[in-house]
């Protein structure tokens, strides 16, 4: 249904600028389309497309709001100066809620007994302006806590051994992530992207009692790559 509403959305304004530029073909009407601020459009079609498909999220709802200031701005509804002073503390305070709210959400309420019965092997691994490379081959893995900063990680678990269900918990700030994961389990994501994402390429394994991976991933202009 979302996917349907949103094609008409897409369908609709496509047609009123198709009718809208033959009015002024034939001289029934005068239609502009480069109004002042037009170009956030560009901002706020997307965004708002993108709550009506998958409901509210950090980015689509960080996009929106920025695109709608601009907007105001452009039409000058809101004083410019005003808005180059705020724009960037509003953008990074509702960062800094979404990831202090995203910590205690769903995501982490899926994980919270396998976190805990792990909790005492589970390493932990930082890279700031850097890249790392981890690999499990040969042993146990029990999970990890990945935080990349201006720099990125390299995670291999291709040759570990994944005997019961585990949890990677992922940040990443202006990095990017790469895990490769063993064929024989299977991966659940949850991720909080902020002008950012998780591509998962992986396979379900036919096998119900595989193990299961469970990553958590805040991605903040950065991304996570799980293959």
């Amino acid at each position: 249904m979302r996917h349907k509403l949103s094609s008409v959305l897409w369908g609709l304004a496509f047609i009123i600028a198709g009718v809208g530029f033959a009015g002024n073909s034939l001289n029934w009407w005068d239609f502009h389309l480069f109004f002042a601020g037009w170009w956030t459009l560009f901002i706020i079609i997307p965004c708002a497309i993108s709550i009506l498909e998958n409901g509210f999220r950090t980015a689509n709802s960080i996009g929106l709001l920025v695109g709608v200031i601009l907007l105001l701005s452009e039409q000058h509804v809101i004083d410019n100066h005003i808005v180059g002073k705020l724009l960037w503390p509003v953008v990074l305070i509702l960062i800094g809620l979404s990831i202090i709210l995203g910590g205690s959400g769903r995501k982490h309420k899926i994980s919270a007994t396998i976190n805990h019965d792990n909790a005492k092997g589970k390493p932990e691994y930082t890279t700031i302006f850097s890249k790392q490379e981890v690999n499990f081959s040969q042993e146990v893995f029990p999970g990890a806590n990945l935080t990349s900063i201006f720099g990125g990680f390299s995670v291999n678990l291709s040759g570990a051994y994944v005997e019961k269900d585990v949890v990677i918990d992922i940040t990443t700030i202006f990095g990017g992530v790469e895990v490769i994961v063993p064929p024989d389990v299977t991966v659940v994501v949850s991720s909080t992207p902020i002008f950012g994402g998780v591509s998962n390429h992986t396979r379900q394994s036919k096998s119900e009692n595989s193990p299961v991976i469970y990553i958590n991933a805040t991605c903040i202009f950065g991304g996570v790559d799980i293959r």
